[in-house]
């Protein structure tokens, strides 16, 4: 007979719905603790900046989403939704492959509806603190209204806080600390018009930094935009007349100016980071069972379960770099089955045999640690495997074509041509 659990879900994201409507297809008991006032996590857009344009102050009021006003998806609409729930929101009588932010929102709004989550979600309530007593998961939370705190028991729980709200900042760069310029992450990056007539060095070789870029080119003196890639050619890109492709910074100097390896400098205003998030559990007390160092969140089996607290604590939304939506879905069938008792793990012995051949072959490939959750390159095989574990077939056919397409396309034109590829075919045309 399959068990019944009461199981607390923090994030009332993509990650936090998927999670809230497989447990309950499997009989489960849920709490959604979400800290804003609606669902949708970092696809809610906030016009609000954070004080620390870097987010590295401690004490500052953390602001969620990393949204910007005109962000579109650059996964075309097939591939943002769920196995049996389709992205297909018609706005303005049109459907764009590549649909704005608000349609996003919008369509996590009425899948919560259609399946009942919304009622399972308590807003404005803040996990303090995640910690194991005895055999029972205690979960503190706090709500805006009130100073005091409320503690619940529950049998396991499942971390849905999303990556992209904590800046991971380029520090290695050689005179930083003393460069007098302003310096902001993209996670504060709403609009362009900041950035008028400033000389802006962009940090960064992916969607976020080509895209803000040419955004701000347009209001923008010039934009200089770094890589650390070994394969970026130094050139001027086609976004405007002032846009300028360079290798990796090499010096920043007290007077403003900023050289690149390449040889060229310029005496930039403003440095901007496009350069990542990092994965962040403040609430999480586990006695170091489970870690974070350098973008590895660790150990954990297959990106799910903490082997040694398994299957009580898991995480959903880790890995990257993959048809999230998907991803997100399977992941979260399997562990309501685990909790369930339908489908068994590994032992923690063998769950850490696993986890440390994963590590092995990041290192004989040269992969970073950083990389540890990035599924490029494997992301089928990773959905396959998840499916298998509950019996289910993988991802349809149809939509691996369609995401091998597109990645073909970037491979063949770069960020330069993938971005006017989603331009043209997205809400936004600013």
């Amino acid at each position: 007979m399959a068990k019944s659990l009461k199981v607390a879900v923090i994030g009332a994201g993509v990650s936090g719905l998927a999670a809230a409507r497989e447990l309950g297809r499997e009989g489960h008991h849920i709490v959604v603790y979400e800290k804003s006032d609606q669902l949708g996590g970092t696809w809610v857009y906030d016009p609000r900046t954070e004080s620390d344009p870097l987010g590295l102050d401690p004490n500052r009021e953390i602001v969620h989403s990393s949204l910007y006003s005109s962000l579109c998806t650059n996964f075309p609409r097939q591939l943002m939704g769920f196995s049996d729930y389709p992205f297909e929101i018609r706005k303005n009588g049109e459907l764009k492959t590549f649909p704005g932010h608000e349609e996003v929102l919008k369509f996590l709004n009425e899948f919560a509806r259609d399946f009942g989550l919304d009622e399972l979600i308590r807003f404005n309530t803040e996990v303090v603190r995640v910690e194991r007593v005895n055999d029972k998961w205690i979960v503190e939370s706090r709500t805006k209204k009130s100073v005091l705190s409320l503690e619940e028991a529950f049998d396991a729980v499942v971390v849905c806080n999303g990556h992209y709200t904590r800046p991971r900042i380029a520090m290695d760069i050689p005179g930083i600390e003393k460069w007098p310029g302003k310096q902001i992450h993209s996670h504060n990056y709403r609009v362009p018009e900041p950035f008028q007539d400033q000389v802006v060095v962009v940090i960064g070789d992916s969607a976020s930094a080509h895209d803000i870029s040419k955004e701000i080119a347009k209001v923008a003196k010039e934009v200089h935009l770094s890589s650390r890639s070994p394969s970026v050619k130094v050139s001027k890109l086609d976004y405007h007349d002032n846009t300028w492709q360079h290798s990796k910074i090499e010096y920043v100097y007290e007077s403003g100016e900023v050289s690149f390896q390449d040889g060229a400098s310029v005496r930039a205003d403003i440095i901007l980071h496009c350069t990542g998030f990092n994965y962040d559990f403040p609430f999480l007390e586990t006695n170091g069972i489970v870690t974070v160092d350098d973008r590895r969140v660790g150990p954990l089996y297959k990106h799910v379960f903490s082997p040694k607290l398994a299957p009580t604590l898991s995480f959903i939304g880790i890995p990257y770099a993959v048809v999230v939506f998907h991803m997100v879905e399977f992941q979260a069938r399997w562990v309501a089955s685990v909790l369930s008792g339908k489908v068994l793990l590994p032992s923690e012995k063998e769950m850490l045999i696993n986890i440390e051949k994963h590590y092995q072959h990041m290192e004989e490939a040269g992969r970073p640690k950083y990389q540890t959750h990035s599924l490029h390159f494997d992301e089928f095989g990773y959905l396959d495997w998840l499916a298998a574990q509950v019996g289910e077939p993988g991802m349809d056919e149809g939509l691996k074509e369609i995401f091998r397409t597109l990645f073909k396309f970037f491979a063949d034109k770069g960020w330069a041509g993938f971005r006017e590829l989603f331009l043209e075919n997205c809400v936004h045309k600013n």
